[in-house]
């Protein structure tokens, strides 16, 4: 007879056999109390580590403050991190969320009511293969991956996916009823694959040519995990809209979308709107993570990792064939890898290290920003540990 599963909470995850109690800093334990270094930073969420002293000594302090406001109300922490996010940007404002699906779905709906704004009833968002924005329906809908999509249909209309990273597609990319394209520039789920220069810029120019939106998700790659504070500073272009999440709070859960004034425009009282966006608690973590890697002394130990490392994989490319690429931009890295990637995860875990998939072929490594040269050495030693005796094995 089939084991009954007991548990109250639904099987949406493959979760990895290991119960974490606790977090500081780089390294997280277990209930059985083995430590692990942890290179996956709540998948791209804990980018100053966990529990930074720096944010946590905020947080408290608006924690015997007020836990949560009405956005029918002002909030200082909100108007305080808005401002930031603008200074630091090319944008002129901001609406405040909960997740990275709530603020592609946002955006989705922003570049919609912009479009109906200027006279377009409907119209169509272009996204690509192997993206992936979310799974609410909507951002299920804009995702380019079919396993995402399976058993989910009806899906909603008006996306259109098209090659990633394929400039002949960019002949055809913009038709009539386009209003919007919608991109990652490396897409993390997808397998850790970055966007090409040239292809992007390219990309901008036809979307500002035939007055259609731009919109990055920026989820994953925002608040400095890809070498800047946001990834299309590095590709010399100005989105109409970006979406973040992820590290935005250092773990306390926050989305935002950032648009120019002209677009921002469409929203006006009644268009969108959000209970828990951008409340005392997660706004004063979004801005005290904002202020912290804005100081050029934290950037500038940021790109010392992002140099080291990236020389420490290639070498370690080199002298393992189990290895075929290294991929990504700054610390959203990932190790293309022959045979299933699985197997080397659960290596590695053995050994106290943390890493997740990104595909069946591919080890996604996200270290937290201020990580330090000694942990990443640590993780050298591990992985090739692992990569030794995965290649003995087979």
């Amino acid at each position: 007879m089939a084991k009954v599963d007991t548990s109250p909470i639904m099987k949406t995850y493959n979760r990895f056999p290991v119960t974490l109690v606790k977090g500081k800093g780089s390294y997280v334990w277990d209930d059985k109390g083995n430590k692990y270094l942890d290179y996956t930073a709540g998948i791209a969420t804990c980018n100053l580590g966990h529990v930074p002293e720096e944010i946590r000594g905020k947080v408290m302090e608006q924690f015997d403050q007020l836990w949560h406001c009405s956005n029918l109300y002002h909030i200082p922490a909100q108007q305080q991190l808005a401002e930031l996010l603008v200074e630091y940007s090319c944008f002129d404002q901001v609406f405040f969320c909960n997740s990275g699906a709530e603020a592609n779905e946002a955006a989705i709906k922003l570049a919609r009511k912009y479009a109906h704004d200027q006279g377009k009833e409907e119209g169509e968002i272009v996204t690509f293969t192997q993206s992936f924005h979310g799974r609410t329906m909507a951002t299920l809908s804009a995702t380019g991956q079919k396993k995402i999509q399976h058993g989910f249909t009806p899906l909603l209309t008006g996306f259109r996916h098209e090659p990633f990273n394929d400039m002949e597609a960019l002949e055809k990319i913009i038709q009539p009823d386009t209003i919007a394209v919608l991109l990652e520039l490396v897409q993390g789920e997808g397998g850790v694959m970055v966007a090409n220069s040239e292809w992007v810029q390219k990309l901008a120019t036809l979307c500002k040519q035939h007055d259609v939106l731009l919109i990055v998700d920026e989820v994953q790659t925002g608040i400095g995990r890809t070498g800047s504070l946001f990834a299309y500073e590095q590709y010399d272009i100005e989105p109409d809209i970006i979406t973040l999440a992820k590290g935005l709070g250092s773990g306390i859960p926050i989305g935002a979308i950032l648009a120019k004034e002209e677009v921002a425009q469409s929203f006006q009282p009644g268009s969108h709107g959000s209970t828990f966006g951008g409340n005392p608690l997660a706004a004063t973590a979004g801005l005290e993570t904002v202020k912290y890697l804005a100081k050029e002394e934290h950037q500038l130990t940021i790109k010392k990792n992002i140099l080291y490392f990236h020389n420490e994989l290639r070498d370690i490319k080199d002298k393992f064939s189990l290895i075929k690429e290294v991929r990504g931009k700054g610390l959203l890295l990932g190790l293309a890898v022959e045979g299933n990637a699985l197997d080397i995860i659960s290596l590695i875990r053995e050994m106290g290290v943390l890493v997740l998939p990104a595909g069946p072929n591919v080890i996604r490594i996200l270290p937290p920003l201020n990580t330090t040269k000694a942990e990443i050495d640590y993780f050298v030693h591990q992985l090739s540990e692992a990569l030794e005796a995965k290649s003995k094995a087979i």
